[in-house]
C-alpha cells in the first residue's frame, strides 16, 4: 500500500446520513473538511449515506444541504450538484456496490451469511458464558450457499496487525483481535456504511477522510477491507468529541447539540458559529480568537487539531456573536434583522429604523435581542415602578426625590433644543442643578423614558424619540409614581 501522494488534488468529503438536523458535531466535521479543500484549491464533496432506509427523516436532506449553505461552507459536488462521480445519494450506487461486493466474492473475500438472527444471538450468549468476546469469523460457515441477494452478504477477513497514521491522533496500532467479518450488503440490498462508504471514497477520488471519534474503533476493519480490495487508503483525520458544558460527557441535545438552523432563528450569525465550531478544538497557536472564514482557509490545519475532547462553551458563542455584530456594516445589519424587528416597528419608515438599529448595535448579542433593546422607540412603553425599586441605586433614593428630579428634567428639556449634542450639554447642566450623581440622575431619566432594562446613550436616545413624546413619557411616569 502507498501513500496519497502530495501531488494528489485534495478531495473532500461530508457524508452525513439524512437522519436528523445538522448540529454543531456535524458543522466542524463539515467545516475541517470545506477549510482543507479551500485553502488547497481542492473539492468538496457531499454525499448523502441513506442506506439506512428505516431511519430517515422526510426533509432531512433538503434540511442538510440548506444548513451548509447557511454557512456559507458551499460544496463543489452534491446531490444537487453535478459533478464527475455521481451519484452522491448512496441510495442511487447500489448496482456500483453489488459490482464492487461481486469482486469480493470472485477473490474468495465474501460470502453469504446462511444463518438467521436467532442463532447468530446464541453465537453471542455463548461468548458471553465464556467470557469471550463474540467474533462472528469464529462462526464462520464452511460451505456457505451461493450468495443470491436474499441474505446479507458478510465479508471474509484476514485478521492481522495494523499501524496507521492519524493527522490528529498521531500513529495507532492494534492487534489481529479486533477484525472480524462484518456485513457488505444487507438482506435487503442495501450496502452497511463499513463497505459502502469505502466503495464510495475510492470511486469519488477522496483524499482525506475527516470523520469523528466513533469510527476510529472500526479502523481496523477498514484498513482489512481496503487490503482486500487493493485499495489505497485515504488520509485518516479523527475528530475528538465535542464535550458539554460540564466538560465531563459527549454533548447532546440538552447541552446544546441542536439544530445549526436554530441558531440562526435565535439571531446568532453565519460567521460567529463558522468561528466558535472552527476554534472548538483547533487553534492556530496566537492568542487570536475572531477568525473570518479567508482567516480560517488561510490558517487552518490538521496538525493543530487537539486529541482531546474541545468543551462547548455557548456564553463565548454569545461573545463572539456580539463581537461579530460590532463588525457588520449598518446596511449589512439591517438587511439581516429583517425577522427580527418588534410588531410595534411594522410601520416605521426604513430610515426610521436604521436610525434606531445605528444606535443598538453595539450592544446586541444576538439579532434576537433587537426587540427588547428598541421597542420603546416605536411605542410608548407602559411606566413600571418596579424596575426603579429593583435598581441598586435608585431603590436608596424616595419616590418624592425622584418624581422631583424628573420634573426639573421636563422644565430643563422644554428649553432645550433637540439634538444629541444639546441634549447631552443640558444633561450636564442638570448634573450641577440637582447635585445628583450621573448613576441616579441618568438611570432614573433613561427608565422613565424607555422602560427598559438596556438602552443606548441617554442624549441619542432622547434625541431619537423625539421632545414631545420625552416629555410625555416622563409626565407619565410622574403621574404613576405614587399611585393612590
Amino acid at each position: 500500500m502507498t501513500d496519497i501522494s502530495s501531488s494528489t488534488p485534495v478531495r473532500t468529503r461530508f457524508a452525513p446520513s439524512p437522519t436528523g438536523f445538522l448540529h454543531v458535531g456535524g458543522v466542524r466535521t463539515a467545516l475541517f473538511a470545506w477549510l482543507l479543500a479551500r485553502q488547497s484549491g481542492g473539492k468538496f464533496v457531499l454525499r448523502l449515506e441513506d442506506t439506512d432506509q428505516k431511519r430517515e427523516v422526510e426533509g432531512s436532506a433538503a434540511h442538510l444541504m440548506t444548513s451548509l449553505r447557511a454557512l456559507g461552507m458551499e460544496y463543489d459536488e452534491g446531490p444537487d450538484v453535478d459533478g464527475p462521480y455521481g451519484p452522491y445519494r448512496q441510495s442511487d450506487r447500489l448496482e456500483i456496490y453489488r459490482q464492487w461486493a461481486q469482486k469480493l466474492i470472485d477473490s474468495g473475500r465474501a460470502y453469504a451469511d446462511p444463518y438467521t438472527a436467532d442463532e447468530i444471538q446464541a453465537f453471542r450468549e455463548s461468548a458471553k458464558a465464556e467470557k469471550k468476546a463474540f467474533l462472528y469469523r469464529h462462526h464462520r460457515p464452511e460451505n456457505p450457499p451461493a450468495w443470491d441477494g436474499t441474505t446479507p452478504l458478510r465479508f471474509k477477513s484476514d485478521p492481522k496487525e495494523y499501524s496507521w497514521h492519524d493527522e490528529v491522533m498521531g500513529d495507532l496500532h492494534t492487534g489481529p483481535e479486533v477484525i472480524d467479518d462484518f456485513i457488505l450488503i444487507k438482506s435487503d440490498g442495501f450496502p452497511t456504511y463499513n463497505f459502502a462508504h469505502i466503495v464510495d471514497d475510492a470511486e469519488m477520488h477522496i483524499t482525506h477522510i475527516i470523520r469523528g471519534q466513533e469510527f476510529i474503533s472500526s479502523q481496523p476493519n477498514y484498513l482489512n477491507l481496503y487490503d482486500a480490495l487493493d485499495l489505497t487508503h485515504p488520509i485518516f483525520a479523527t475528530m475528538p468529541h465535542i464535550m458539554a458544558e460540564s466538560g465531563n460527557k459527549k454533548l447532546g441535545k440538552r447541552d446544546g447539540a441542536k439544530d445549526v438552523l436554530d441558531y440562526l432563528k435565535d439571531g446568532y450569525t453565519p460567521e460567529a458559529l463558522v468561528n466558535f465550531i472552527a476554534s472548538m478544538g483547533w487553534n492556530d497557536g496566537t492568542e487570536q480568537e475572531i477568525f473570518s472564514r479567508e482567516e480560517l482557509i488561510e490558517k487552518f490545519s490538521l496538525d493543530r487539531v487537539q486529541r482531546s475532547g474541545a468543551r462547548f462553551d455557548e456564553q463565548r458563542l454569545l461573545w463572539l456573536n456580539g463581537q461579530w455584530i460590532r463588525r457588520l456594516s449598518l446596511d449589512d445589519l439591517f438587511d439581516r434583522v429583517a425577522n427580527f424587528w418588534p410588531e410595534s416597528a411594522v410601520a416605521a419608515t426604513p430610515e426610521y429604523k436604521k436610525e434606531i438599529l445605528g444606535l443598538v448595535q453595539d450592544r446586541l448579542k444576538t439579532l434576537a435581542d433587537l426587540p427588547l433593546l428598541c421597542s420603546y422607540f416605536f411605542t410608548t412603553p407602559t411606566p413600571d415602578w418596579t424596575m426603579v425599586d429593583e435598581n441598586k441605586q435608585l431603590k436608596k433614593q424616595g419616590r418624592d426625590e425622584l418624581v422631583a428630579l424628573l420634573q426639573q428634567t421636563i422644565t430643563a428639556l422644554e428649553d432645550s433644543e433637540f439634538t444629541p449634542e444639546a441634549i447631552q450639554a443640558t444633561l450636564n447642566q442638570l448634573l450641577e442643578t440637582t447635585g445628583q450623581k450621573p448613576g441616579i440622575l441618568f438611570s432614573m431619566i433613561r427608565l422613565a423614558v424607555s422602560w427598559a432594562p438596556f438602552s443606548p446613550a441617554l442624549n441619542d436616545t432622547l434625541a431619537t424619540i423625539g421632545k414631545q413624546s420625552v416629555i410625555k413619557r416622563l409626565q407619565q411616569a410622574i403621574e404613576t409614581a405614587n399611585p393612590a
